[in-house]
């Protein structure tokens, strides 16, 4: 007769921090309990500090609003963004926690085709614990997942992996769409699941959505800044776009991988297109400028710690960028002032010492 089985421990409970930005009740945590109620979370609310956000009964949690921000960072808080989601990344500065979770609370929880719950949050501890390729393309996609391997022609020298920095999850229902082809695509939704995890090669920029999103913080942390959105800034919506522009160069330089695809959230609520077309409109323009200069950033060999390289960026968006707007001059500044907040926060070196991975060479 079979014994009753222990609840197993839930992977990496002491050592990830769920980030929620948010400037409602946290009633969408309940949908969540059974895969969150485990692990500590940091909400960031946005918008009015004297509105009082409610949590559910259960959680453990730190919550930290504008006032906090300003009294944490003094000055500095002036790098963080106001009512805008952007505002997160202030949860991925004072974590203390090896890995981090970020979610957005219109994020329900999705159902595979056979009707079963996806935990999320596991999926995504499954990609970063998993090793990334982004030199050499397999076929069958990720190798490390049960079932598949490298195929026939894969360098055994490259089937080593190197170290996943970020993994970025997807949706159901409502996609990410810009406010354009909202507004031709009214209607349309992402009913598609598609059961694939695959490195993003190295070299090739992608869209990072910031809703359903994990990575290393110790290794990559200090590139996850969110930029300058929102109140008193002339663009909105390019937050994840912008950090996942800058992560991207930076793992690539050195040799950390990015993973896109499993796991998948229902994304419940469509924003409105009139207003994400005023938030966005300079960055529809300007995105025809900042991809083609991402993909021509070279860092030198000598910026060898994430630090370095994203000072280093800072350093070529102002150069570089500047023309494109003054903008990208004040964007550059609150760069630089993230880095030195960040490091401020996290004294302890342990972002400061995390060497290029060989492969990368």
């Amino acid at each position: 007769m079979a014994t009753p089985s222990t609840k197993p421990t839930p992977l990496l409970k002491d050592e990830l921090d769920i980030v929620i930005p948010t400037i409602r009740n946290l009633d969408f945590l309940e949908m969540w309990r059974p895969f969150f109620e485990p692990y500590h979370l940091i909400i960031v609310q946005d918008g009015d500090p004297s509105k009082t956000i409610k949590v559910p009964d259960g959680f453990d949690y730190e919550l930290y609003n504008r006032n906090d921000i300003n009294r944490i960072l003094g000055p500095k808080a002036s790098c963080i963004s106001f009512k805008d989601s952007a505002c997160r990344c202030f949860g991925y500065m004072v974590s203390k926690k090896k890995y981090i979770f970020t979610i957005d609370d219109d994020c329900f929880v999705a159902k595979d085709p056979s009707g079963k719950e996806i935990n999320a949050l596991e999926q995504h501890i499954k990609n970063l614990l998993s090793p990334s390729t982004p030199l050499f393309f397999n076929t069958l996609y990720d190798p490390y997942r049960e079932g598949a391997d490298f195929v026939r022609g894969y360098p055994f020298s490259l089937r080593e992996g190197v170290h996943t920095a970020v993994s970025h999850g997807l949706w159901l229902n409502i996609p990410d769409y810009d406010a354009p082809t909202q507004l031709v695509k009214p209607r349309e939704r992402n009913t598609r699941y598609v059961d694939a995890v695959l490195t993003v090669p190295k070299g090739t920029l992608f869209p990072m959505c910031g809703m359903n999103l994990a990575f290393d913080r110790e290794l990559i942390g200090p590139a996850m800044y969110f930029g300058l959105m929102g109140d008193g800034q002339p663009i909105g919506r390019y937050d994840d776009m912008w950090a996942g522009w800058c992560m991207k160069v930076i793992c690539d330089h050195m040799g950390w991988g990015v993973k896109t695809g499993l796991p998948y959230i229902w994304h419940s609520k469509a924003s409105n297109p009139f207003v994400n077309l005023k938030k966005e409109y300079k960055g529809i323009y300007w995105q025809e400028e900042l991809i083609p200069f991402f993909q021509s950033c070279v860092l030198p060999k000598e910026c060898t710690t994430v630090q370095q390289c994203y000072l280093e960026l800072a350093k070529q968006v102002k150069a570089k960028l500047s023309k494109v707007d003054p903008y990208f001059d004040k964007l550059a500044e609150a760069m630089v002032t993230w880095i030195e907040a960040w490091d401020e926060l996290n004294s302890a070196g342990q972002n400061s010492e995390k060497k290029p991975n060989a492969a990368a060479k």
